[in-house]
């Protein structure tokens, strides 16, 4: 039927914005679209509270590996300006003040976690030694005019934010200042003659108080900066550092050498140069893991091929250890969105607690997971039953399994590092020089079955007296550090230290004895002397009897062996292990080593692995005439030999995809039908040569030169 023309108008229908608002709580992004999802809400919480605890031991962590490193940055500005405060007039120091006092920070190849060192030092340097600090990057001074414009924007920067705050006034500066060194010295003498050491500020501190602070300037990449920047503005600057009492901070990513690679001696020699050297981003990787993983503060833990894929990442991609903590971050999100029952992994008070709130459904993933169904077998027929029909029993069990898991951990990691502490120091490292590979190896299987552990028992076999004494040492530091654990174990260390002190006191007297003896046999021929020698080793030879210290070492590498043998089973021995580990390294690697030519090809060639939309599925080798335009025009492009014909394409995509507008080819005349159906291909075509898989050629202007592989 025909409507009236009042129907045919334009209403304007005002938006209801309250309406529109809708509140999705938090925990809804963890039911994967099922409503039935439980505990989401939970696993949410437990997640974000262990995320913000394990985020400020890492920050602590960083703080404290920095402290060193700040400490002795400070200390050695502050020595360098020292002598501009006293402005003397010796012959000597006016020589030494041409030199710019200058700072070389070794920071390592880890260039990602530059900006959080930088941003901490620059934070350190403003409470403590200067509130002049600039940085600058090489990409904003291609020449020394952009040079001076950034050094002069920041410094006039915070000239003003000075005197609005001191004064209660702005005092309006121009938009573009005469950028020298001379207007350079001429406001920084007269800022620092202006400002009053009276006025109150709110963050003044005591090496804040000089007359005339320095100003610091950080160089973040000083491998990327440009020879003559560089050069010319040293040049500028030791000329008037009597009077602009200028700091540098070299910030180096390769080797201090890049310093004279860069500048000639004629200008590396107007400089004062330090070196510093940041922590090895190796070592802060094992700390890091030492307070994340190998401990039993945080109960969650990863899998050996979890861990393999994030430090592989470390070592052979990036050396960033703020890229490895998001990747911890990462499989942490995804262990509590993947597991319902990681709503459990929680310190083991609280997770008894929610173990008697868990549901019947919960109940039953527990029995479902492999771990517990071993658990289950090998009990008595009794109990089988009941854990598998008995909500009660279940649970009390399950609250012992947890503490017992507990308990698990708290042992291992103390056994893993006596390990270490053995292993460590032996020749070519059979067991790796880091306690991450021997953590590593321990995670996948037995370690006493591998070749590795066998030698490395061989060599513990032969070390010296000194060196187990050591060892030993260390040791019971280890175990002295744990609460009420493994005490008869320390115990049993330290009798095995006084008993290595026995042997000295007992070699001592042998010494004695044999010295004594010795004064009565002075008059021996030579003769006798050689005889006695060689029925000495030929009575070793026969015999081959034990020393003390050597039955004594013995003892002791058994006793060791005992221990990794009891203690360092792999956790999927433990019963509901699932709960605390995270082990989908296929999801992880998914994530964090992307393929893009592979999931390029995945969502054009089959678009439902993406849109999971029912209508898409199709069989291997036809094109669905309902797909995206893009994906029907790269699926005929397959079928094309290396020149391809625009025509011929644009004739075989108009054939898929009217198949599919036959129904509304009455509505539209052929001519419409068919711009639209040019104009879609035209525009497919177009997003194939942007992402890569054609491009124009000159050989037939009706053609474009196909990019990939395959195809006639």
């Amino acid at each position: 039927m025909a409507t009236s023309s009042v129907s045919k108008g334009c209403f304007v229908f005002k938006p209801n914005f309250k309406k529109r608002k809708i509140s999705v709580p938090v925990g809804n992004y963890f039911n994967k679209g099922k409503d039935e999802s439980e505990d989401s809400k939970l696993r949410f919480e437990t997640y974000q509270l262990m995320w913000q605890q394990m985020k400020s031991e890492t920050e602590q962590l960083q703080e404290e590996l920095n402290k060193n490193l700040f400490d002795s940055l400070i200390e050695f500005l502050r020595k360098a300006h020292s002598g501009f405060q006293k402005n003397t007039g010796d012959w000597g120091y006016q020589i030494k003040l041409r030199e710019i006092p200058t700072a070389a920070l070794v920071l390592g190849v880890n260039v990602t976690d530059h900006d959080l060192t930088f941003r901490g030092l620059t934070e350190a340097l403003q409470n403590n030694v200067t509130p002049y600090v600039v940085s600058l990057q090489a990409k904003d001074c291609p020449d020394i005019k952009h040079f001076l414009q950034k050094l002069v924007s920041q410094l006039m920067g915070y000239s003003i934010n000075v005197t609005s705050e001191e004064e209660g006034n702005v005092q309006l500066t121009q938009k573009k200042p005469h950028c020298s060194m001379d207007s350079l010295t001429s406001w920084y003498m007269s800022t620092t003659q202006k400002t009053d050491p009276k006025l109150p500020r709110k963050k003044r501190t005591t090496s804040s108080q000089w007359q005339f602070p320095p100003v610091v300037l950080i160089l973040k990449d000083l491998e990327s900066f440009t020879t003559k920047v560089l050069q010319d503005f040293i040049i500028i600057s030791s000329q008037h550092l009597h009077e602009f009492p200028l700091i540098l901070i070299f910030g180096i990513a390769t080797s201090p050498i890049v310093i004279h690679r860069l500048l000639p001696h004629a200008v590396s020699s107007l400089l004062c140069i330090e070196l510093f050297q940041s922590l090895s981003c190796k070592e802060h990787l094992t700390t890091v893991l030492d307070k994340l993983l190998l401990t039993t503060q945080f109960p969650f833990k990863l899998s050996e091929k979890v861990l393999q894929i994030l430090t592989n990442i470390f070592l052979y991609h990036d050396f960033s250890i703020q890229n490895f903590i998001k990747g911890l971050q990462l499989s942490l999100l995804e262990h509590f969105y993947s597991e319902p029952l990681s709503v459990l992994c929680c310190n083991v008070v609280e997770a008894k607690r929610r173990v008697s709130f868990l549901s019947d459904n919960q109940c039953e993933n527990i029995r479902r997971l492999a771990s517990f169904r071993r658990h289950v077998e090998k009990q008595g027929s009794e109990k089988q039953v009941a854990l598998l029909t008995n909500e009660i029993f279940l649970k009390e069990e399950i609250q012992l399994l947890l503490e017992n898991l507990h308990v698990y951990h708290t042992n291992y990691f103390l056994i893993l590092r006596c390990l270490h502490k053995f292993t460590s120091s032996l020749p070519k490292y059979p067991l790796g020089r880091q306690i991450r590979e021997l953590y590593c190896m321990c995670l996948e299987k037995n370690i006493w079955d591998s070749e590795e552990y066998a030698s490395a028992l061989q060599l513990l076999s032969m070390l010296a007296k000194d060196e187990l004494i050591t060892i030993l040492k260390k040791c019971c530091k280890v175990f002295k550090s744990s609460e009420e654990q493994l005490d008869s174990t320390a115990k049993r260390i330290e009798e095995f230290l006084v008993q290595f002190q026995g042997l000295d006191a007992e070699a001592k007297e042998e010494e004695n004895t044999s010295g004594s003896q010795s004064k009565g046999f002075q008059k021996t021929d030579l003769y006798h002397l050689q005889k006695s020698l060689l029925e000495l080793k030929e009575l070793r030879r026969t015999s081959k009897k034990q020393s003390k210290f050597e039955i004594l070492r013995e003892k002791v590498v058994n006793f060791i062996d005992s221990l990794v043998r009891e203690y360092l089973l792999p956790p999927e021995t433990q019963p509901l292990h699932e709960v605390v580990y995270f082990s989908a390294a296929h999801t992880l690697r998914e994530h964090l080593n992307a393929a893009p030519r592979i999931a390029l090809h995945t969502a054009l060639n089959n678009p439902y692995y993406y849109l999971k939309n029912e209508a898409l599925k199709s069989e291997e080798g036809c094109i669905p005439n309902v797909a995206p335009d893009i994906c029907i025009a790269y699926k005929l492009h397959l079928e094309c030999s290396r020149l391809i014909n625009l025509v011929d394409w644009s004739e075989a995509f108009a054939t898929v995809v009217t198949a599919a507008e036959q129904m509304d080819a009455n509505s539209l005349t052929s001519e419409e039908r068919n711009e639209i159906i040019h104009a879609r291909f035209i525009r497919a075509v177009s997003e194939l040569e942007l992402l890569g898989f054609i491009k124009p050629t000159k050989q037939k202007t009706d053609h474009v030169a196909r990019l990939t592989w395959g195809g006639c």
